[in-house]
């Protein structure tokens, strides 16, 4: 409900990255010449929507599964919705998984997960609207 409040309408961006961009979950960047450094997220948007997506993001530690809540929630959506919530949930876990075994911080890999969990949330978002008019 926060991520529809505040942000009204997806369409006005016109792809992932620019709602990513907008909710300050870009990491900064220092480009001098041929040289590009990465670092810590911007954090120059919404800080209420950026928190909900991250608090978020701590569910995909688990194994993806379609039972309890979700269930009832799944019921009478779009088909869109169903396929794109079952493949976040294992991309997500996945790259959870990925980021943890590789050494990262959990909270710096909550925030990955939360940035790539905007792209899914445009795209039904997206998706639903259009199919809504």
């Amino acid at each position: 409900m926060t991520l529809v409040v505040e942000i009204e309408n997806f369409e006005r961006f016109r792809s992932p990255a620019q709602l990513m961009s907008y909710l300050g979950l870009v990491p900064r960047e220092y480009s001098s010449g041929a040289s590009t450094k990465r670092g810590r997220l911007t954090k120059a948007g919404n800080p209420r929507v950026r928190r909900a997506l991250v608090e978020s993001a701590w569910s995909y530690r688990h194994r993806p599964a379609v039972k309890g809540d979700l269930e009832k929630r799944l019921e009478g959506q779009h088909a869109h919705v169903h396929e794109t919530s079952w493949k976040a949930q294992h991309r997500l876990h996945h790259k959870y998984l990925k980021l943890v075994r590789r050494g990262k911080h959990r909270n710096l890999a909550m925030a990955a997960v939360g940035r790539e969990l905007v792209g899914f949330i445009w795209s039904i978002a997206v998706n639903v609207e259009r199919s809504m008019v």
